[in-house]
């Protein structure tokens, strides 16, 4: 078979060639972060929402969160009040995390949240990010004495405030937030009248 033309032919002259695109896309180093902050979470919100609906559907389980109802919504209160702070970070106020890890944290909890939120801190201060974690919603799925364990839904949101702030970049940093939804499970010790986090279930993530 006789080779075709097109096999044949040389390279394209200089002038034939493409002009390179005058604009790459990047990806947002916003969405690094939160990105991140999201699988550091875990992205389960589908299972966790049936597994809260299970644990409300079920009166007969002998469970003292179907109960006592006082103190579900006390430990709700108290869990949604402390991943709002243990999540949320301001490149302007670091120690607001630091101060946030000391009253809240006990146990193992501690080196896991350090753990958890080393690369989310390193990446925010770098972009001047500030990252708001807001608890939707939660389901406490067992307390047992002075213990529980309750699952946490959680809207997530970053924004970045490098560069020149001026009217135009302030605008360039709102319209460039990012937002994502994240869930994880949060074990609780009851001490000095308070609920602390004792541990962090990022379910494997």
């Amino acid at each position: 078979m006789e080779p075709t033309e097109a096999a044949t032919a040389g390279p394209p002259t200089t002038g034939d060639e493409p002009k390179a695109p005058s604009r790459v896309r990047r990806r947002p180093p916003l969405l690094v972060v939160l990105c991140a902050l999201t699988v550091l979470l875990g992205g389960f919100a589908g299972w966790a929402h049936a597994k809260a609906e299970g644990l409300r559907s079920e009166p007969a389980r002998s469970n003292t969160a179907l109960t006592d109802l006082a103190r579900t919504s006390e430990i709700k209160g108290q869990v949604a009040k402390a991943v709002n702070r243990l999540f949320s970070y301001d490149h302007t106020d670091p120690e607001a995390l630091d101060k946030a890890a000391e009253d809240l944290l006990t146990g193992k909890a501690v080196d896991r949240h350090r753990e958890l939120l080393a690369d989310v801190r390193e990446r925010a201060d770098a972009q001047k990010a500030v990252i708001t974690t807001t608890v939707t919603d939660s389901a406490v799925e067992r307390i047992d004495g002075d213990r529980a364990r309750v699952l946490v839904y959680a809207d997530q949101s970053s924004v970045a405030t490098s560069g020149k702030k001026t009217k135009a970049s302030e605008k360039t940093a709102q319209d460039e937030g990012v937002y994502a939804a994240a869930m994880l499970a949060v074990d609780v010790v009851h001490r000095d009248g308070r609920w602390l986090v004792s541990a962090l279930d990022t379910f494997g993530r």
